[in-house]
């Protein structure tokens, strides 16, 4: 089902919201208040809540997010931990929610052993209660989020190697996404990629030994009720399972309210909270959030820390297809959080899976730095989204004409003589499709509002501002700065990103699996799309007489 209407336009306001308002934040929110928790809103979770028919056991809140709650469950039916995500009850949010199943499905059906670094949906379902019908899913149960890494370093960066080893499973993961599936995650940031583990060990319910919390015998039999979703050998088992495990923990039973629970100690609300659809405006704003003052404390522990990253696994999966779409089918313009977002979606042009790998690039940037890459704020005269452009502008270069330009106007004149060339290069003109483009650039192309850039490129700024070596820094922005073209069509793939050297040198590198006749057709396409544009563009310069486009 998808969101249509003023439902849709409800839901890109509430969004936009959120981001606004977060910029004005002097303090974090440690919960979700007690504002959303009304008809339509969330469902009033507590410890030791009973769900599917008391297959799934609350344990403890994981953390949330404008759309939802996420829990730490037991599955009494597979004897294991799962995430348990809660979801509003308005029927935006349900469409929305059945939106996701539809993709989370179709991941799952194409990765049935789990390598493809994409969390896997292991159940849905609808649970009702006094605020409305809530849709619920189930998903494997994974560790701290890469927000929580960059911030165990505190905020300075991780080793070259071990860049390289979380970028090659996320590329993994993009890769299965757009290659096979067609689909774009939309909302890539660290707080969507989830490590298959808890830095900290003592903190994963998995190995800390801490125990479950289960309904007794008395509760099995006078709260549980079982619907149609359970059948006869299932109920069985559940109630055998659980009075074992209830007879195991005895006197191990608590009920805290939603709001009570004390996630912030035992599980931060910014581990698995990709599951819950949190927003991101800034990294300051983010840092407040997360705690960054409770990370600066420990500055003693950072050879200790180094020493733990050395020997952590750094497996990771993408998380929160919330806002997922297909290539070919696309819910809304208004997508990425702020300091991922790409520049055809500023200026309002069509997008696809490249914009994926923008969010991917400055990803990368931050796993190595630990600042984002871009982080714009509004001025006196100018918005946040004219100063985000400026950003990049600084770095990349001014933006190539086709990029900003917003109308055909400068073609007219010819247009009876080279149309067939226009036509040709149509797939290439984002920024003729770009709605807002006139409203930050002018005639001459330059910002309308924000007139001295400051440039300052990629390779410069890792050794001068982050005292990277010069060869640490020029093969860093080798293999970024193709990634953060202007033009979309000309950003590599996942695919061509495996390949490239920096992913393949240094004393750890990962070797990329020896992509398929499939894959190898496709890139071979690619190529020949890219080259074939070039040689449009060429033609068309020609024609326009030697109009510079680029």
């Amino acid at each position: 089902m998808e969101i249509h209407g003023e439902d849709q336009r409800l839901k890109e306001e509430e969004e936009e919201m959120i981001e606004e308002s977060s910029d004005d934040c002097t303090s974090s929110s440690e919960d979700e208040g007690t504002d959303d928790y009304r008809r339509g809103g969330y469902h009033a979770v507590r410890i030791g809540d009973a769900f599917k028919g008391g297959r799934y056991v609350v344990q403890s809140k994981l953390g949330w997010g404008h759309f939802s709650t996420v829990w730490l469950a037991w599955d009494t039916l597979m004897s294991q931990f799962v995430a348990l995500k809660v979801q509003k009850s308005a029927q935006h949010y349900t469409e929305a929610a059945l939106d996701e199943i539809t993709i989370l499905k179709q991941i799952a059906e194409g990765d049935p052993d789990g390598s493809k670094s994409v969390v896997k949906l292991l159940d849905h379902f609808k649970h009702s209660g006094p605020n409305g019908q809530h849709v619920c899913m189930v998903f494997e149960y994974l560790g701290d989020n890469l927000l929580t890494l960059i911030k165990y370093t505190d905020y300075k960066g991780l080793p070259i190697h071990k860049v390289k080893e979380l970028c090659f499973h996320v590329l993994v993961g993009l890769n299965y996404l757009h290659r096979q599936l067609s689909i774009i995650h939309t909302d890539l940031k660290p707080e969507n990629i989830l490590l298959c583990s808890m830095i900290d060990p003592s903190k994963d319910p998995r190995k800390s030994g801490a125990p479950l919390i289960l309904p007794d015998n008395k509760d099995m039999k006078g709260r549980v009720t079982f619907n149609g979703n359970v059948n006869k050998n299932q109920k069985k088992k559940i109630r055998r399972k659980a009075k074992e495990a209830a007879q195991g923990f005895a006197g191990k039973k608590a009920i805290e309210s939603s709001l009570n629970v004390k996630s912030s100690a035992d599980f931060p609300n910014d581990q698995l909270v990709g599951l819950a659809s949190v927003n991101r405006s800034s990294n300051t704003d983010a840092a407040t959030a997360s705690g960054k003052e409770h990370v600066g404390s420990k500055r003693g522990s950072g050879s200790r820390r180094r020493k733990t990253l050395e020997s952590y696994d750094l497996k990771c999966k993408l998380v929160d297809f919330g806002n997922a779409c297909w290539t070919y089918k696309q819910f809304t313009d208004n997508i990425q959080t702020r300091q991922y977002r790409c520049p055809e979606v500023i200026l309002g042009s069509k997008y696809s899976t490249s914009a994926d790998l923008w969010s991917f690039a400055c990803i990368c940037f931050e796993l190595a730095t630990g600042d984002v890459l871009f982080d714009p704020h509004s001025g006196d005269n100018f918005d946040r989204d004219e100063d985000h452009l400026a950003l990049m502008m600084e770095l990349l270069g001014t933006m190539p004409r086709k990029v900003r330009e917003s109308t055909f106007n400068h073609f007219k004149v010819i247009t009876l003589v080279c149309s067939h060339f226009i036509n040709m290069l149509c797939p290439f003109q984002i920024a003729l499709g770009g709605r807002y483009s006139r409203e930050f650039f002018n005639r001459h192309g330059d910002l309308r509002h924000i007139r001295r850039l400051r440039f300052w490129p990629l390779d410069k700024v890792l050794v001068e501002k982050y005292e990277f070596s010069e060869q640490d820094a020029k093969d860093l922005a080798d293999f970024l700065i193709p990634i953060l073209d202007f033009v979309p069509e000309t950003r590599p793939t996942a695919a061509q990103c495996l390949l490239h050297p920096w992913m393949n040198t240094g004393p750890n590198s990962l070797e990329p699996r020896a992509p398929d006749a499939q894959s190898k057709a496709t890139d071979t396409v690619n190529s020949e799309q890219i080259k074939s544009v070039k040689e449009r563009k060429e033609a068309m310069e020609v024609v326009m007489g030697n109009m510079a486009i680029n």
